[in-house]
């Protein structure tokens, strides 16, 4: 009985997996052969160039996404989390000094490169999937791009709502999505098995060989087939690793390749199919039904990606190299469900921009790549640094893993360095956009606490003096919110220079939060007396944790520090931040700095403290 309930399990969370982790890549075969034989390659579809992309796209999908993030990369996880942000705070953990920044630098970067991604692929593949109307009939081709945009605008109208009721959906239509791939491709695999033969690698070696600078330009559209990839590792602590490469061996590896090469299959019969292998596919009877499926299956992969800079976001502002934002959660039970408006409303709008700017799909398709390349890269060198300093592994076993994923990534970029031009130059400006508000902010918070630093008193000299010559003394306690463990707070000294009093109790609050997803609860508190009326509360957070003040009242009781709420007032310093021409960072990033200071979200609704029961105090700050 208890195996049969394990095995139920077991498969509810594969399917789940299924619907959130592979919706991207499950979707790429809407594009990726269509876009490889575009006009803009002008690459023939003989029968060479047919096997020679269909062996470049079997073997990208069994070294990249089955060896080097199912069998290495997903080993990274701290402590069963993973996405580019972990993975950089585990190659940081045991590296200091500049190697340590740089790693940073390349942490941040995929970060950047995630954030261009997110806004291209949500219009890729909902226009893929809509334009599949134009091969029914041509009658439908003004309808594609109004339809695309109601479908984009509704996805993310409903993010508010939470997606818990439909996600329950996810997995059992990706489910039907995947066998159709697979039974659409077994279908013109038998019409064609001479297409078979690109499971030899030797294929994809004369395609690169005979065709030279061509070959290379197709590895952009080559590089297609993998766009998700990512996700693999992203969304690893929300299933497990387990789940995620059982539902990628048991259903989407062979329900990818069996479609790929059933479309190769189609185009050898019919080299004119190559207009839109997927949907050509498809008898006639059962192209509009499949519309209706793979924009149901673009929806999902949309929605993924989306949860996914939710989730990204969220890491980034706990890190501290985002502003903090209004995150607000959509269950009950699942603390990964969470919804962050400002996001929200930006990509909608980024995401209309880019669908009306670029029009068609292929039109899209020379914009992506570079930001998934670009994330490929960076993982590898993390993931091969994680290896050598934190799992001890010998270098002589790590490096030519490294050098093997490097002579894929590398060229796999390199081959979209010249989309620039024709759109890609947009998820680099996005990327470079949100890696200059991220080491700004980053820098910007480093320096005010130096500043800050420097106007301190030391604490201990500061409470003898408190307690051996007070001053008046009122009821209650007193909680003053502190960046720092080792100065007085500034709101405590202009809290005495105003009101030239202090409460009976005084209770330093500092809220830390550490460079792994979760603190243990017998770890979170760190409460000591400093005399007989002061009182120091350190509470710790991991970077997938939100801090409740409320909570930390709770976890003090035993510790001999009980709270009475509506006997406590909460202090807070709110700095007026000026940049001056004192060394630290450029004026236009210390000026950027103060502007996302003067936009973040209020400390009391981030650290959710009761509102009437705040008192804030300013302090002016010299950059």
């Amino acid at each position: 009985m208890q195996k049969q309930e394990h095995n139920k399990a077991t498969l509810g969370v594969t399917l789940a997996a299924l619907g959130v982790v592979y919706g991207d890549i499950g979707t790429s075969p809407l594009y990726t052969l269509k876009e490889a034989f575009g006009p803009h390659l002008g690459l023939v579809p003989n029968h060479d160039n047919v096997l020679g992309i269909l062996s470049l796209v079997f073997w990208e999908l069994i070294i990249v996404v089955s060896i080097k993030y199912l069998a290495f990369v997903l080993r990274a996880d701290n402590r069963g989390e993973g996405g580019i942000l972990t993975l950089m705070a585990l190659a940081r953990r045991r590296i200091a000094g500049i190697p340590g920044w740089l790693l940073m630098i390349l942490g941040i970067t995929g970060a950047g490169f995630f954030y261009g991604e997110v806004i291209i692929t949500p219009a890729m593949s909902v226009l893929s999937a809509v334009e599949g109307l134009e091969v029914a009939t041509p009658a439908f081709k003004p309808y594609v791009l109004p339809i695309s945009l109601v479908v984009l605008s509704a996805l993310f109208l409903i993010q508010k709502h939470g997606t818990a009721r439909v996600g329950t959906l996810f997995g059992p239509v990706m489910a039907v999505w995947f066998l159709c791939l697979g039974i659409l491709g077994v279908g013109g695999i038998l019409d064609n098995p001479e297409v078979l033969g690109a499971l030899n690698p030797v294929w994809g070696y004369r395609f690169m060989a005979d065709n030279g600078m061509l070959a290379f330009l197709t590895l952009g559209a080559v590089v297609l087939a993998i766009t998700g990839t990512e996700a693999l590792y992203a969304d690893m602590g929300h299933f497990g690793k387990s789940p995620i490469r059982r539902a990628w061996f048991a259903l989407v590896l062979p329900a990818l390749v069996l479609n790929y090469f059933g479309q190769g299959a189609l185009v050898l019969a019919d080299p004119a199919a190559v207009k839109n292998p997927f949907f050509n596919l498809a008898p006639d009877w059962a192209l509009l039904p499949l519309v209706g499926l793979a924009t149901l299956a673009t929806v999902i992969a949309s929605q993924a990606v989306i949860s996914g800079v939710f989730s990204l976001t969220r890491q980034a502002v706990q890190l501290g190299y985002i502003p903090r934002l209004s995150i607000l959660h959509t269950s009950e039970r699942e603390i990964g469900q969470i919804y962050i408006p400002m996001v929200n409303w930006f990509l909608l709008g980024a995401v209309v921009l880019v669908v009306l700017s670029f029009g068609t799909s292929s039109n899209l398709a020379a914009a992506y790549g570079i930001a998934v390349t670009g994330t490929m890269v960076i993982t590898t060198l993390l993931s091969t640094t994680v290896a050598l300093r934190n799992w001890r592994w010998p270098a002589a076993a790590v490096l030519p893993v490294a050098f093997l994923f490097l002579c894929i990534d590398v060229p796999l970029f390199a081959a979209n360095v010249h989309k620039i031009v024709a759109g890609g130059w947009l998820p680099l400006a996005i990327g470079a956009l949100m890696f200059t508000l991220m080491t700004s902010w980053k820098r910007g918070r480093e320096i005010l606490m130096q500043r800050l630093d420097e106007q301190a008193i030391p604490l201990e000299g500061f409470i003898e003096n408190m307690e051996t010559w007070p001053p008046t003394r009122v009821p209650g306690t007193a909680v003053f919110m502190t960046s720092t463990s080792h100065g007085v707070p500034h709101a405590l000294l202009h809290n005495l220079k105003h009101n030239k009093v202090l409460h009976d109790r005084v209770v330093l609050l500092t809220v830390r939060t550490r460079e792994e997803p979760y603190v243990e609860p017998a770890e979170r508190l760190t409460v000591k007396q400093l005399s007989a009326s002061f009182w120091q509360v350190i509470a710790e957070y991991g970077y997938k944790e939100a801090p409740d003040v409320n909570e930390i009242l709770a976890l003090a009781e035993p510790y001999g520090l009980a709270f009475e709420v509506m006997d406590t007032s909460f202090f807070l310093s709110r700095e007026t931040l000026i940049s001056t021409e004192r060394p630290g960072m450029a004026r236009w990033r210390e000026k950027l700095f103060v502007w996302m200071s003067k936009n973040a979200l209020k400390a009391t609704d981030f650290f959710q403290i009761p509102t009437n029961r705040v008192v804030e105090l300013g302090a002016q700050v010299e950059l």
